[in-house]
């Protein structure tokens, strides 16, 4: 037996009776190296979603707790469009909006957690951006929209 040190690594050879070293290291080498797959296309097949995805309150999460969001915007004289980072459904869904209004703020809070059919399924760690749009009960005016997670 023979030890040979190869582009750092210990290599060992061993004699059997029978075939001459050169016959045996011919048979070692493969004579040509093994296919390799085409690589797989990550890039989605149709246009990506421009904004924000839209979202409604599903209702029924599990684990529900508050989220904090990134903006508000007055989309009407009644309506404000909330938009938020968040995870994607069914892990991570719209449960509901809280809206509590008063004559000087309008605070919105808004509520996520599990849709129930994901209970057991592996979710990947991605961020998406997401809006909803809530109806207010009076004109927002010159209220201030404040966050309630906060």
């Amino acid at each position: 037996m023979t030890a040979t040190l190869l582009a750092g690594c210990l290599v060992l050879a061993t004699s059997c009776a029978g075939a001459a070293p050169a016959e045996r290291a011919s048979t070692a080498v493969p004579a040509k190296p093994p296919a390799v797959a085409e690589p797989v296309a990550t890039t989605p097949t149709t246009s990506p979603r421009k904004g924000p995805e839209p979202v409604k309150p599903t209702g029924n999460a599990i684990n529900v707790h508050k989220v904090r969001w990134t903006k508000a915007k007055a989309v009407s004289k009644r309506k404000v469009q909330l938009t938020w980072w968040s995870g994607v459904a069914p892990c991570t869904v719209l449960d509901h909006v809280k809206v509590k209004e008063t004559a000087k703020r309008v605070t919105v809070t808004l509520y996520e957690g599990t849709a129930p059919k994901a209970r057991n399924v592996s979710c990947i760690m991605i961020a998406i951006e997401k809006t909803t749009t809530v109806t207010l009960k009076k004109p927002i005016g010159k209220r201030q929209v404040v966050d309630g997670a906060k």
